[in-house]
């Protein structure tokens, strides 16, 4: 085990290959995350209404459902996803994007979704080499991919994963992985207060609610992990990516504008990029601000 860990260390290609593959695999795992997790919430919520109500449970048997439970299984047929079946992305190309039992179309989601991890996930390790900090940078990306399709989908930051990424980051800053505890406890902080303030402002002005209170925790999590220094830096690229991302939307896929775009893949986007660049970017505009004085 020592020798293969000294080899990927000596081996930079074999090392983004590994990482690559571990990338899809951990794709393949966010696609049940994505699809599962709000359901589960869901679930939960209602049985605790029916507590906290008072009221009769719901006739129908509660079987189990989780992560694991039932396994993977076509929607349409029911049939179960055999193992040859789950490859990521080569599963998808094998059977040419069809159900194996009813031949009912497969979202081509889910081997985006995959692709995406493992692209993401060869860029961190590209990034920040074989270090610790790729596998912490790595354990963020995956978090972020999966808290930005759920919020896609369902308008919704579950807190059962930004809370204990949250802390994540704070925790990590007392070894400065990142950043330092001072700067990171600021940046949680700073990063919930800013955007509680603007929710409440906007709230008062309109009469709206211009976005949701995970918005506040996930910028809240950035801080953590990236210190309060970063923060502008995390808002004014989230601002860009959002005008640029909502273009696109209303302009080449004709989303309806009265529907909300939910916030929270913006703010992971800048908060990614952050991670990775975010010392050059607030560098390369100190300077600019310097020459322009």
């Amino acid at each position: 085990m020592t020798s293969f860990i000294q080899l990927l260390a000596d081996t930079p290609a074999l090392f983004m290959t590994v990482i690559g593959a571990l990338g899809l695999t951990v794709g393949s795992f966010l696609n049940v995350v994505i699809h599962r997790l709000p359901i589960m919430l869901e679930k939960n919520w209602r049985r605790e209404c029916q507590t906290f109500l008072d009221l009769e449970p719901e006739t129908e048997p509660d079987r189990p459902y989780n992560l694991l439970v039932p396994g993977s299984h076509c929607p349409r047929c029911q049939r179960p996803v055999r193992a040859w079946e789950n490859i990521p992305i080569v599963s998808y190309l094998l059977l040419k994007g069809r159900c194996a039992g009813c031949r009912t179309p497969i979202s081509f989601r889910y081997p985006a979704i995959e692709a995406l991890t493992a692209a993401v996930s060869v860029a961190v390790a590209w990034h920040f080499g074989f270090t610790w900090q790729t596998a912490w940078a790595l354990a963020l990306s995956w978090s972020l991919v999966c808290l930005s399709f759920i919020d896609f989908d369902r308008q919704l930051l579950p807190d059962a994963i930004t809370l204990p990424v949250l802390w994540m980051g704070l925790f990590l800053s007392l070894f400065d992985v990142f950043t330092d505890s001072s700067s990171s406890i600021l940046g949680a902080i700073f990063g919930y207060l800013s955007l509680w303030l603007v929710y409440h402002l906007f709230k008062m002005a309109t009469g709206k609610e211009g976005m949701g209170y995970g918005d506040f925790k996930l910028l809240a999590l950035l801080g953590a992990w990236l210190g309060w220094s970063l923060l502008p830096a995390v808002v004014l690229l989230s601002s860009l990516v959002g005008a640029v991302i909502g273009i696109s939307l209303i302009a080449l896929f004709r989303h309806d504008r009265s529907i909300p775009i939910p916030f929270g893949p913006y703010l992971a986007i800048a908060g990614w990029i952050a991670l990775m660049w975010g010392h050059d970017i607030n560098t390369a505009y100190m300077r600019f601000a310097g020459l322009s004085g």
